[in-house]
């Protein structure tokens, strides 16, 4: 008996306002551990609670950002990543430099009157969970996505857990109506 495993070649794609992030069409399982587990350790380290951020510290929150877009980063293909990172000092508004390296982002800011660090690809935190959410679902398992296989396919999902014979025909829907 022989089974072919297919791998994932074409990179996921992540549309993020008009923005299109590469990902790594597949990541091995220690890659994908190794930078979770940064992502972990620079949270602990900060000792913020995701759970509770009343009275964090914002220099604290930066650095778990940070981290966190390290973390993305560590699973997009190159020329995503160095987007994703990139870091712009800006006066009034307005780039003057770009850095890859926030150590030097910050003390070049530190000679120019008025100069602040942020994100090349500036996102609310909301999108970075949401990127979090769907690359540890993508890579980490448990999205149901297999590229298929020679066999034509992959096999059809399982039914949604439930009892049998609810009154629901794979024709004609549900005859039953939801809150009755």
């Amino acid at each position: 008996m022989k089974k072919t495993f297919a791998l994932n070649t074409d990179p996921h794609v992540a549309d993020v306002g008009g923005v299109e992030l590469l990902f790594q069409p597949e990541v091995m399982g220690d890659d994908f551990m190794d930078a979770y587990q940064s992502l972990i350790d620079a949270q602990k380290s900060s000792g913020v609670s995701l759970d509770d951020l009343s009275g964090v510290d914002p220099a604290q929150l930066r650095n778990v950002s940070r981290a966190l877009r390290d973390f993305l980063a560590r699973l997009m293909l190159p020329e995503s990543a160095e987007l994703f990172t990139r870091l712009d000092v800006v006066v009034d508004g307005k780039p003057v430099e770009s850095f890859a390296d926030g150590a030097e982002a910050e003390a070049y800011a530190a000679e120019i009157a008025n100069a602040r660090v942020v994100d090349g690809l500036r996102l609310p935190d909301r999108v970075l969970v949401e990127l979090l959410e769907w690359v540890v679902e993508l890579f980490g398992g448990g999205n149901g996505q297999r590229p298929p296989t020679s066999s034509g396919g992959s096999a059809a999902a399982s039914p949604p857990p439930g009892r049998r014979g609810t009154g629901v025909s794979p024709s004609m829907g549900s005859t039953r109506t939801r809150g009755r």
